[in-house]
């Protein structure tokens, strides 16, 4: 009855983890989700007033198939002012959140067997994105001792004939990582011998980011790469607008046009009121942002400070992002009181879940153990509350070398 292509992927785990902690806490269990990626600020007053006046002057109707014009040459004055790149609104899309534009590019250019390099770890659903366009996800992993990012040599190690595309993403979800200017430099050296691949730089969390981190992607630092990048942004993080679901991309004018065919054909054109409302997001104030942060930054050094003082976790200090993925090998062979061994990071989040009441995400699900991640986009009491309960979990846990 059902497709083949679905036997291919899975649900989200991330978003599968946030129902869960909801079914619980419906179920009047105490539970503190960690799981999901959103702020758990409001949107900014100006966007909803814009939203609010759209609705008043009727622009309640179908617009082009992937954007306005209003909002697509507010993203190439965005790109210029932020990031010294110089685009077009011909060479601009609009889709239903990020996720959506993601999925057109790779919808739109991937042929069967087509390869795509993920650095792991990754956002959850980039590999099962790249199997429903019937290519072949090659994660290549990136662990804690190299930052959790992806080096020049495992670039160039990876890359076959078969090679579409690279997908980088930073800040990262879920470790927090960030690319230098210089290490986007050193990759795009990588980039030049190999004229066939193509790269997708997701930049979400752009205007997150902490002590300093500057901010730089791909084409602001090689700018002769332009022509084969796809650089993916949206309102959903820093603009606290996860709902309103709205992404965005610059890239060659072809693909931008071909991911407008796929788009006409699954959801034809982005909530016109959301349009609206993301033209005075990226056209606004950003003094909100900067508040924000300060909040985010407290709240990472909460959390950093209060895993790595727990006897088997180690928690790096991310560049960005609202996520930190700590290493928990030093709990994994470690017995619960029932007896049952902690054999995997997936055992150990289901104990965080089941003794502490707290929901986070095992590492698997991001393509690197073992680790999990937390996302602390939520209120300093909760996350005070949640670290005391996944010390308590953690305490109760007879190490393996004990």
């Amino acid at each position: 009855m059902l497709a083949d292509r679905l036997s291919r992927i899975k649900p989200s785990p991330t978003i599968a983890v946030s129902t869960k902690a909801a079914e619980l806490k419906a179920a009047g269990h105490d539970v503190i989700g960690l799981g999901a990626g959103e702020p758990d600020f409001d949107t900014p007053d100006h966007v909803k007033e814009a939203a609010a006046r759209a609705m008043a002057d009727g622009k309640t109707k179908y617009t082009a198939v992937d954007g306005i014009p209003e909002l697509k040459q507010a993203i190439v004055d965005k790109f210029k002012r932020e990031n010294n790149i110089t685009t077009q609104t011909s060479e601009v899309t609009v889709g239903t959140g990020g996720k959506q534009v993601l999925y057109n590019a790779l919808m739109a250019t991937v042929n069967p067997g087509d390869e795509v390099i993920i650095p792991a770890p990754y956002w959850v659903s980039y590999p099962d994105m790249v199997l429903l366009a019937e290519g072949v996800p090659v994660p290549v992993s990136c662990p804690q001792e190299v930052g959790f990012k992806l080096t020049p040599a495992a670039l160039d190690a990876a890359i076959t004939p078969k090679t579409k595309w690279l997908i980088l993403n930073s800040p990262s979800n879920p470790t927090g990582a960030g690319y230098s200017a210089a290490e986007l430099a050193a990759l795009a050296d990588v980039l030049r011998r190999h004229e066939h691949v193509m790269v997708m730089c997701d930049d979400m969390y752009e205007h997150l980011v902490y002590d300093g981190f500057k901010f730089s992607t791909l084409v602001e630092v090689a700018p002769d790469l332009q022509p084969r990048t796809l650089t993916c942004n949206g309102v959903s993080k820093a603009y606290c607008m996860t709902g309103w679901r709205i992404g965005y991309a610059c890239g060659p004018q072809p693909l931008i046009k071909a991911m407008a065919k796929i788009q006409s054909q699954s959801t034809s054109s982005p909530n016109s009121i959301a349009q609206y409302a993301a033209v005075a997001a990226l056209n606004g104030p950003l003094d909100f942002m900067a508040s924000n942060l300060v909040h985010f930054a407290e709240r990472r050094s909460l959390v950093v400070n209060a895993l790595n003082e727990i006897d088997g976790l180690d928690c790096p200090t991310p560049d960005g992002a609202f996520y930190v993925y700590p290493n928990c090998s030093g709990v994994i062979g470690a017995t619960r009181p029932d007896g049952q061994v902690i054999s995997s990071d997936g055992d150990f989040v289901t104990w965080l879940l089941e003794e502490g009441g707290v929901a986070a995400v095992q590492g698997a699900a991001f393509g690197l153990e073992p680790h999990f991640r937390i996302s602390y986009a939520t209120s300093t009491a909760a996350l005070e509350d949640a670290m005391a309960r996944i010390k308590r979990a953690t305490d109760a846990l007879t190490k393996a070398d004990r």
